[in-house]
């Protein structure tokens, strides 16, 4: 890996760790059509071989439209030797065909011992006045622990990567709840929003509106990988509209979830999970209430989802746009709309007691 790295020109110039910050005064004195950008600290962490290069052409598209001093982080925790290694380059665009405005990126390999070093080392090049944002990448390592997070503002991760999330997830929720600083954001979350979105405009219409109450089954059909995205948009649907916990249902069919919620007044609503490996990450969400259908659908791979309500006399449809499938798109989505994501905050517990069933 190491080797690898030397040459590869995504990567930049390799510099030595106490002369980071030299080097990088002297690549923008280079060159005077340059100007450095930056809005955000953005770290990208990884414990996966060639996570460098790979997170480096990440950034590169994402400096398209946020501005930030990028952080890679590569980690070889098991390796034989230790070393850290560091290498410089920064991602330009043009902006009206003249100036190109560019951002920093620090790439860094620590391997064997030197991983211990990752707060004193890394964390020492942010750049101190502006927010951290810290993209975690793959199953949540020991790593992540106080003193590693005491220094995030926003700590990303896509939960769809875990072999078992219920730990790490309630790892999650135990560092948000100490630290008031830090904004949790789960990419499985990211990936059913305009879903969410979908729905509350189509319960805007007042024939859905007044089905609400006589809502007898749900259905979502999903991607296998993308279980948990279909389970917290199940969990939303059901804080939102104020339903118990039910009984779950027992499906023979491997491929289902079943479970059951009840309402205020006592009606059972049943909800299956259909996991389908042509179907995208949400293919479909089906809420039914007697002859009342509202449904939010895509196919795999589109730009777009369809929004359908359909009662006897009155039917609807309309397009809108589909989250993006690819994870750098939905760190994009995510750093344009900031927010404290308090939602997902008071989704994840009732997620996670349908994780649990």
């Amino acid at each position: 890996m190491s080797e690898t790295l030397s040459i590869h020109p995504e990567l930049g110039q390799e510099v030595a760790i106490g002369e980071i910050d030299h080097e990088l005064h002297r690549l923008w004195e280079a060159d005077d059509a340059r100007t450095n950008a930056s809005l955000i600290n953005l770290a990208v962490y990884s414990e996966e071989p060639d996570c460098l290069v790979r997170n480096s052409q990440a950034v590169r598209e994402l400096t398209r439209e946020h501005a930030c001093r990028a952080l890679l982080i590569g980690i070889e925790d098991d390796a034989p030797e230790t070393s850290i290694r560091a290498w410089i380059t920064a991602h330009c665009h043009l902006r009206d065909g003249r100036k190109s405005v560019c951002c920093e990126q620090i790439a860094f390999h620590l391997a064997g011992r030197a991983t211990g070093r990752l707060r004193n080392t890394v964390f020492a090049h942010l750049n101190s006045d502006l927010p951290l944002i810290l993209w975690w990448q793959g199953e949540l390592s020991p790593i992540f622990n106080e003193r590693f997070y005491s220094l995030i503002d926003r700590f990303v991760f896509d939960s769809s990567d875990w072999s078992e999330p219920m730990p790490s997830l309630e790892r999650i929720l135990e560092a948000n709840d100490s630290s008031s600083r830090l904004v949790v954001q789960d990419l499985s979350w990211t990936r059913c929003y305009q879903f969410r979105v979908s729905v509350a405009s189509l319960f805007d219409d007042p024939v859905a509106l007044a089905s609400l109450d006589s809502v007898d089954s749900i259905r979502i059909v999903h991607h296998p990988k993308h279980r948990l995205t279909a389970l917290q948009l199940l969990a939303w649907l059901a804080n939102q509209a104020g339903w118990r916990d039910g009984l779950e249902l027992g499906l023979a069919d491997g491929r289902k979830d079943g479970f059951s919620f009840e309402t205020e007044g006592g009606h059972t609503i049943e909800a299956v999970l259909v996991a389908d490996s042509d179907a995208a990450a949400l293919g479909l969400l089906e809420i039914s209430a007697g002859d009342v259908r509202v449904e939010v659908s895509r196919e795999a791979g589109s730009s777009h989802l369809m929004r359908t309500l359909r009662s006897p006399g009155h039917d609807f449809e309309a397009p809108g746009p589909a989250d993006p499938d690819a994870p750098a798109d939905l760190i994009g989505e995510q750093l344009s709309r900031g927010g404290r994501n308090t939602l997902y905050r008071k989704m994840l517990p009732r997620m996670l007691k349908l994780l649990e069933r």
